[in-house]
Order: C-alpha cells, then structure tokens, then sequence
C-alpha cells in the first residue's frame, strides 16, 4: 500500500514574544513594593497590608516562574527534547496557579485568626502605602497587557498585576471606612475579600494550565470542524487519529490520518494543508500521513 508521511507547519509565526524586560521590570518594582508594604503593615499592624504584601510577594514569585517558563519555551529543539521546551510554559502557568491558591490559604487563615482580637490599625497608613501599590501594580500590568490575549503564560502574568492593582484599591477604601467609622474589624474582612478575589481570578488560570498540561484541545478549536475541513479536501475519503493539543502556551500541533485512494497527492497538497490549518484555526505544527486505504493497512482495520 502506497503511503505518504509530511511533517509540516513548523512556522513558529505564533512563537511566544519575548517579554524579558517586561518582566524584569516588573520584579524589580514589585520587590521594592513588598519590602515596603510589609514594613508598613507590621508597624501599624494592617492584616489588610500584610495579605496585600503576602500576595504581591507571591506575584514576584510567580513573574520569576513565568519568566522562567518562557524564557526555556524559547530553547532550540534537541535530540532528547525534539520540541525544545515549549512545554515549560504550560509548567510555570500551572505553579502560578497553585502558588496562588497557597497564599489564598494563607491570607484566609491569619485574617480568621485576626477576628479573635481585632487590633486597632492606622488607616491613613494603610491608604498612603495601598495607593502605591495601585501604583506599581497598574504600571506592571500595562507592560503585560500586549500579550495577555495570546499567551496564558503572560496572562498569568497580567492577571496577577491587574488584580493586585485592584486589590489595593480595596485595601484604600478600607482604610478610608476605618477613618470614617473608627471599624477596627474591617481589616480583616477587607483581607478575607481580597482572598476571595484572588481565588476567583486564579480559576480561569489553574483550569486552562490543567487542560493544556493533559493535551486537552484548545478552547478555542472545534475537533468536528478541524475534522470536517481535512475530510473535505479533494481526494480524501475519511479522516482518523486526528489529535490536537497545546505544544505550549501559545503554539498549537495537530496529527492525523488521512485515507486518500488515489494515493499521496505531493508536497504541493501537504504545504496548502499546513496553511489552510494555520490561517483557520491558528494550528501551527501539523503533521499528516497519507494512506491509500483502511486505517493502517490490515484486513480488518480499525479507526480511532
């Protein structure tokens, strides 16, 4: 039986971009924040402060694991690691995810412990040293934002910066209730809601960095509609072994079995495949293997 087998589509025009100084930028600042919000909020004893800061020393983790993930997503293939390390950026979306969800537990049980003896805070403190925070983190969060659509890793990333701006937001318009009505109580609550807030905006991340590391299809691809388009191509007669998954955060690859009787159609016909898959449904490694009949050749084929 006459088969044919193309590797094409390693066009890496969908490769991730280089965001370095971005993220150097961006520990560095959100370092210097830390030190200081933390400072501040051991001295006039804001829960609020002290879970802002846990969280924002969390994010400065997460930026290094994140840098870290793409800068290794950008390794040369090797013999032992043919796609490079693509994969790495998928890890670090992955452990930022679950570093999140850590200093939500962490936050959560020292604010509970708070409210058994709720302690008097400095509100105008906390709305000085909060209102750099929106500051830092706003800023941070524009470096990313180019990105955030393309990449779950520098999503991640945006995320975190973005929330963090948000929940220093919430922590001035604490401090500003505890000057108006003197509510020592209110730090602690304003600390379990930015919990709450960094759970929810972490959900979105944990569940698309779980289904990328288990080669789920993207979100974004129909497998009927992948399958329709190669199966109407001139001269197939079925489709099988059709498996599309996320090679990293932001490359695509695609295997599949086309039977075409008349046999393999030439170089010509893979190459148009290989852009056809890239142009519609953003698929950038594709791999085919033409087959004359059944699926594998036996007398009694079986397709997957």
């Amino acid at each position: 039986m006459g088969a044919g087998h193309g590797h094409h589509g390693h066009d890496h025009g969908h490769a991730p971009a280089d965001f370095g100084r971005a993220f150097a930028i961006g520990i560095v600042l959100n370092t210097l924040f830390v030190a200081i919000e933390a400072g501040f909020g051991f001295a006039i004893g804001s829960m609020a402060l002290l879970a802002d800061a846990g969280h924002n020393l969390s994010d400065v983790l997460g930026l290094i694991i994140a840098w870290a993930g793409a800068t290794l997503s950008r390794r040369a293939p090797s013999k032992r690691f043919t796609y490079g390390l693509r994969g790495s950026s998928i890890l670090a979306a992955l452990m930022n995810a679950l570093l999140l969800l850590v200093a939500v537990g962490m936050i959560a049980l020292e604010a509970i412990q708070r409210f058994a003896s709720v302690a008097p805070v400095a509100g105008l403190t906390m709305i000085a040293v909060a209102s750099v925070g929106i500051l830092v983190n706003g800023a941070t969060a524009l470096l990313f934002a180019r990105g955030r659509k393309g990449d779950i890793n520098v999503r991640g990333a945006y995320l975190h910066m973005a929330a963090d701006a948000g929940v220093s937001a919430g922590v001035v318009i604490a401090g500003a209730l505890i000057l108006w009505t003197g509510a020592y109580w209110i730090d602690p609550v304003t600390s379990l809601a930015i919990g709450l807030v960094i759970l929810l905006g972490t959900w979105g991340l944990l569940r698309d960095s779980v289904t990328m590391s288990l080669a789920a299809v993207p979100a974004h691809i129909d497998t009927d509609e992948v399958e329709a388009e190669l199966a109407a191509l001139e001269g197939v007669a079925r489709v099988h072994d059709l498996h599309i998954w996320n090679m990293s955060t932001t490359e695509t690859a695609l295997t599949a079995h086309l039977v075409m009787p008349e046999g393999h159609p030439g170089d010509a016909f893979l190459a148009a495949l290989q852009a056809r898959l890239s142009a519609r449904f953003h698929i950038d490694h594709s791999t085919v293997q033409i087959e004359q009949g059944g699926c594998g050749g036996g007398a009694e084929p079986r397709c997957r």
